[in-house]
């Protein structure tokens, strides 16, 4: 519900719309899927059946077929990616964490935040509710582990208590997006530099050609 209630997360795809950034939000149905998921590790390391697991994957692979076409069409799209499947997310997690996290949103909470860097987006917002513990371990305490990982990552949590300060929250996003701003700026700078010296080297190879031609 904090995820995608704008009344739950005070706005905050309003309020980084209103900032110039771009609210990239996961989706709703991988969480049912990584629920499903987890009857695999189960099954392998816990107490979970084989038939627990067969009927989750079954479940899956069912719930799959919807999105085939939306797939296909995503797949054509030069601004669009389609969604991973989840046993891609559970091996872009499982380096980092056990999938044995399985709380909350446990592992797929660190999935998202991956898929979300590799595809792009590497400011990243980490919504915790009510103190949530689950999210403490698999979202606020991978931040280290995710910048390491990937150093270019811009990553921020943020509580979202009833007794939690709005201006806190505020301030804290706002933080979020001065680095990302800045690291926006320096990739611009650098691409710009780039490209100059590509121009300045293809302009020296024309007038030596030119020179040659001449002699």
């Amino acid at each position: 519900m904090v995820k995608f209630h704008p009344t739950a997360n005070n706005d905050i795809v309003g309020i980084l719309e209103n900032e110039g950034a771009e609210a990239v939000v996961p989706d709703l149905l991988d969480f049912f899927f990584y629920s499903a998921f987890d009857a695999d590790f189960k099954a392998k390391y816990l107490a979970g059946s084989k038939l627990s697991k067969n009927l989750c994957n079954m479940a899956i692979s069912y719930i799959e077929t919807y999105r085939k076409t939306m797939k296909k069409q995503l797949e054509k799209s030069v601004r669009f990616s389609k969604p991973k499947h989840i046993k891609e997310l559970a091996g872009m997690a499982s380096p980092i964490l056990s999938l044995g996290n399985q709380t909350g949103e446990g592992w797929f909470l660190t999935a998202e935040m991956i898929e979300l860097i590799e595809s792009g987006t590497s400011n990243i917002v980490c919504l915790q509710p009510f103190a949530c513990l689950p999210n403490h371990v698999t979202g606020k305490g991978m931040i280290k582990a995710l910048k390491e990982r990937y150093p270019k990552s811009n990553i921020v949590a943020i509580d979202y208590d009833p007794g939690a300060s709005n201006v806190n929250q505020l301030n804290r996003i706002k933080l979020m997006l001065s680095v990302a701003f800045k690291n926006l700026g320096d990739e611009l700078k650098y691409h710009k530099k780039q490209n100059e010296s590509i121009v300045e080297q293809q302009f020296h190879n024309e007038a030596g050609l030119t020179l040659e031609d001449n002699i």
